[in-house]
């Protein structure tokens, strides 16, 4: 079945079965009134309805007080206080520069650290509709996630996180476990809350407004509630915080002993002062000679020729570092301003006693405003200035290349981005013969709108072109009283509005379901019990557009004056539009067995149960995939339980993986055959001047080191330039497959008196396996793989060059080696490659205790340890590597890629734990949670002895107290509120300092929080 007519059935069916729903519910008015209410049970882990197997199975269940001690302001927050959750990659803090990556109001899902799209996510049961807009993971490969942010955390009666893989029994992505949102329901009554805070010491604020209620209908046979949230935050600032108010760390790094390392210096060379250089030859400047320049304040020391208006240049293309700007002092997004909407709609009416019409509404919408650095350019495709340029400083009217620039007159960027999510559902549910079914069709969609200021290369040439007083002026510098920052000395307003125009980036995911599932917790028995059974298939169809702006997409392309096509979108790569559907059809049945029970008196087996599960995928677009998988608990003795668990999964390659056609991206690369050609001929000398049998002196600026009788035909753009990478999506991707195991225990000691409370203690060992993860070879790699081949007599295919020029001939001469033109380009398709292992170890302990003459108690203790991340080299690599340690490859080659030990590696913490409390008495309810997050290290930051730079260990405290007025003590109109005050962060923790300032993915960049929240109940 095509897509296209899969998803026009979805939607036909949708309306029918609503159809369905309206009509039998009107018609169930008139059934009698004495129907037993099918009872709804949503257990993650398994699909048996009553079943107990899941105690064999680690969850974790994130209650209301959970979450209320958490305090979280969005589902990102909520996510990010769950330990087994991993690294935050899509985030509002993340901004990139340009629209290749998912900016606005975005949270991603990671649980076990195992990589976005390794978790499932769930919304009451069933699977949600995906982020539009994809992001390049580690391996350089698009990722796509849930928006957790489309969660309302208001409106969120509990989470249930399965930690374990659960492929067998939710099919695709569950490889790390699945998250179960589960939303507030059945509600009778209405509930308005609204809560204040901020950061302190920050201009962020954030207002939070949520209604929800219910309404039981005929009697409690059906019911319809509902609730709205709206957030509003406003911008976090560059500004409002030592580690983001400027782009020179070095001072926060004094008397570490790695305030010297030059990476903490992120100011740019790409500032107003623009670098330029000369087409032809003869250029002057008041009649002084000049091949290149760079314009600077007339009071700099090292100015040589003044062009007025308090300028000067000086010559080459190289800016003195003190002129490089600090683009965080002027002022720009951290976290973007957001207004934020959910509603959400659930509805059910039993029709009779045995069957029951369910439905869901639900929709998000959110809206960030963010602010960038103004636009910039280093001319990977050259921009040529017209000589006619009417401030061209040229004593002639040659032409300019511009060779580095930024556009502060422009002011910084704005980006806008509006994220929309529906979901609507209709079903039936019901009892047949002591079965359990339920069926229900989905659909739903999510899209993003992306827009920014940018600048068309075809309009700034028009606007370069003009010889009067309103061309666009390249040549005027920043600011002279503060060089470093911003631009007073603008070009004209007709120039900046004539070449600013909107990029433009829309996404969409389109996500629709029927399903059928049935289940019975007694279908045979054993002598140790009844066995359960659950079975079901699944019809789902799947969209993915990705819709670039015209400028980018090749609609509209840039040809400069010297014939050269490119993006007409300064600094902004081409991307083709991409567009990918598939149809999916499932099938899984799952066994709960008692093999022995606490009856039969088993010696040292108290009970045990297995769960036995298998799922069949067939896809339209990629084939077939089955998994198995198998649990048990045993019970020595009542109260203590050894469960594990194995299972295979697999993560299905995303449709912008398989669909995408080829994008290209630049990065500089040595082409190390054509240095091997120089050093077996002794033409490559030591900093001394001794000849140089290594590699080593290989890359950039490298022509000093080259031998003199070589000199005249060397090419340093042959040697290392920045080499375009042509990367495309590969229809012949397989799934990433893994395997899964986990052992654990639970303790309830029976012998602590009741009134001690109740305890239980947890502890569960787990390792995931998985193979053909999806990346790239990398563009480095493939000139590597070039070489040794070269070397062998052949060549690597997916390297394109240029025919051999009679300088590269000569070159190669006495080499030994074929000759070798100049790098065009490199084909870099995505394809199945390295493995990895994820191992650890989750521990719990839940203490309750309720009745007392001192309230009720409860304390929840999570803790994750991360004991093995170990990331495997990709066949291709190890190879390579191979090579290199027999000898075959030079000792100074460079593999690209992340592998070895990841632990700690800027993200995945080793260890990380969250303690939760709450106390209840009468009127009064106190809650605290705290949490600990282990140190990281930054592998971009070295000493001097080559040690990398420690990202501290943090433990962060929240508090809160709330009052419940009573009706009978205080006014009737304060009966059923409730005031709340508390503070997140109380003891005002910063984010520990790394390179960048702080970690983005494992961090919020602000300190302590306060809030206050008031709510009624009708």
């Amino acid at each position: 079945m095509s897509t296209v007519l899969a998803r026009r059935t979805m939607r036909t069916a949708l309306l029918a079965t609503t159809a369905l729903f309206g009509a039998t519910a009107a018609f169930a008015q008139e059934a009698q009134d004495d129907v037993t209410q099918v009872e709804e049970i949503v257990v993650v882990g398994s699909q048996i309805r009553g079943s107990k197997v899941t105690a064999a199975l680690p969850v974790t269940v994130v209650s209301e007080d959970d979450i209320i001690a958490a305090a979280p302001a969005s589902g990102d927050d909520l996510f990010r206080s769950i330990p087994q959750m991993g690294d935050v990659t899509f985030n509002s803090s993340y901004l990139p520069y340009t629209s290749n990556a998912a900016r606005g109001d975005t949270g991603s899902v990671n649980l076990r650290s195992l990589g976005i799209g390794n978790t499932l996510v769930l919304l009451n049961g069933r699977r949600v509709v995906g982020h539009p807009t994809s992001q390049a993971n580690e391996h350089l490969v698009p990722v796509l996630t849930y928006n957790t942010n489309a969660i309302p955390v208001s409106g969120l009666k509990r989470m249930e996180v399965l930690r374990d893989g659960a492929a067998a029994i939710y099919g695709a992505d569950a490889v790390a476990g699945v998250v179960n949102t589960v939303l507030r329901d059945d509600m009778d009554g209405l509930t308005v809350s609204t809560q204040y805070g901020g950061a302190e010491g920050t201009g962020m604020r954030e207002l939070n407004l949520s209604i929800y209620g219910g309404k039981d209908i005929q009697e409690g046979r059906g019911n319809i509630s509902a609730f709205f949230n709206y957030d509003h935050r406003d911008e976090l600032n560059t500004l409002d915080q030592d580690y983001t108010a400027s782009n020179d760390l070095t001072s926060l790094f004094a008397g570490t002993g790695f305030e010297n390392n030059s990476s903490l210096n992120g100011t740019s060379p790409l500032t107003p002062w623009g670098r330029f250089t000369v087409s032809g030859s003869g250029a002057t400047i008041n009649g002084k000679a000049y091949s290149g320049f760079t314009v600077l304040p007339g009071t700099h020391k090292d100015c040589v020729t003044a062009i007025g208006d308090g300028l000067c240049v000086m010559s080459g293309a190289n800016l003195p570092s003190e002129l490089n700007t600090d683009m965080a002092k002027l002022g720009l997004t951290v976290m973007p301003e957001v207004d934020r909407f959910n509603l959400f709609v659930t509805g059910k009416y039993r029709i009779n006693d045995a069957v029951e019409a369910f439905g869901e509404l639900g929709g998000y919408y959110a809206e960030s405003q963010a602010w960038q650095e103004p636009i910039a350019t280093a001319s990977a495709v050259p921009f040529i200035i017209p000589g006619t340029n009417y401030y061209n400083p040229l004593d002639g009217n040659q032409n300019l290349t511009l060779t580095g620039y930024r556009f502060m007159d422009m002011g910084p960027i704005s980006v806008n981005v509006v994220n929309k999510q529906y979901r609507i559902l209709g079903g039936l549910r019901g009892d047949w013969n002591g079965w359990n079914w339920e069926t229900a069709l989905t659909w739903s969609e999510a899209s993003a709108k992306d827009v920014s200021d940018n600048i068309s290369a075809t309009k700034l040439q028009e606007w370069a072109a003009k010889s009067t007083p309103d061309a666009y002026n390249f040549f005027n510098g920043g600011s002279l009283t503060n060089p470093k920052v911003g631009d007073d000395t603008l070009s004209n307003q007709a120039a900046l509005d004539g070449i600013r125009v909107d990029m433009v980036r829309k996404t969409k995911t389109e996500l629709g379901m029927w399903d059928f599932r049935v289940s019975r917790p007694d279908v045979y028995q054993l002598p140790a019990g009844p066995v359960g059974v659950a079975a079901g298939i699944e019809l789902r169809t799947e969209t993915q557009l990705d819709d670039r702006d015209s400028r980018v997409d090749g609609t509209i392309r840039f040809t400069n004056l010297r014939g050269v096509q490119s993006s007409d979108l300064i600094n902004q790569s081409e991307n083709p539009d991409t567009y990918g559907e598939r149809d999916v059809f499932s099938a899984y049945v799952e066994l709960a067995a008692p093999l022995i029970s606490p009856d039969m008196g088993v010696p040292l087996v108290h009970n045990l149960e297995v769960q036995v599960a298998g799922r069949f995928e067939e896809y339209s677009d990629f084939g077939s995939v089955a998994k198995p998988k198998f649990a048990a608990a045993w019970d020595i003795v009542d109260g203590f339980r050894i469960r594990g668990s194995w299972a295979q999964g697999f993560r299905a390659p995303n449709l912008e993986q398989i669909n995408a056609t080829v994008i290209t991206r630049s990065n500089t690369s040595n082409d190390w055959i054509y240095c091997e050609a120089l050093r077996v001929q002794g033409g490559l000398k030591t900093a001394t001047g001794a000849i140089d049998n290594t590699l080593r002196g290989c890359g950039a600026s490298m022509s000093s080191r080259v031998a003199d009788e070589f000199k005249a035909n060397f090419s340093q753009t042959h040697a290392r330039k920045s080499t375009q990478e042509r990367r495309s999506g590969n229809p012949d991707l397989a799934p990433e497959e893994s395997e899964t195991v986990s052992l654990g225990f639970v303790i309830q000691p029976r012998f602590i008196p009741a009134e001690f409370g109740d305890f239980t203690f947890t502890a569960d060992w787990w390792q995931v396996k998985q193979e053909g993860m999806v990346g790239l070879f990398r563009g480095q790699n493939a000139l590597t793989l070039d070489y040794l081949l070269r070397k062998q007599g052949s060549f690597n295919e997916n390297v394109v060059r240029a025919d051999p020029t009679a300088a590269d001939i000569a070159i190669f001469a006495g080499s030994g080696l074929e000759a070798a033109g100049e790098v065009l380009y490199i084909k870099d398709a995505y394809t199945n490659q390295q493995p990895q292992t994820v191992e650890g170890l989750d521990l719990g302990v839940m203490w309750r205790l309720r009745g007392t003459q001192y309230g009720d108690f409860n304390v929840n203790l999570n803790v994750s340890h991360l004991i093995k991340y170990y990331l495997d080299m990709a066949p291709e690599t190890k190879m390579l590597a191979d090579a290199q340690a027999s000898g075959q490859l030079d000792e100074a080659i460079f593999l690209s890629g992340s592998f070895g030990d990841m632990i700690a590696d800027f993200g995945r913490p080793e260890w990380k734990w969250s303690l939760s409390a709450t106390w209840r008495k009468d009127d009064w309810t106190v809650g605290a949670f705290t949490q600990y997050i282990s140190s990281l290290y930054d592998d971009s930051l070295t000493n001097s002895a080559g040690d990398y730079w420690t990202v501290d260990s943090t433990i962060t405290a929240n508090l809160y107290a709330e009052y419940a007025f009573d009706g009978s003590r205080f006014s009737e109109a304060l009966a059923g509120s409730a005031v709340r005050v508390g503070v997140r962060n109380i003891t005002d923790e910063q984010p520990p300092l790394a390179s960048g300032g702080y970690v983005g993915s494992v961090y919020q960049p602000y300190g302590r929080y306060w809030y206050a929240s008031f709510r009624k109940s009708f």
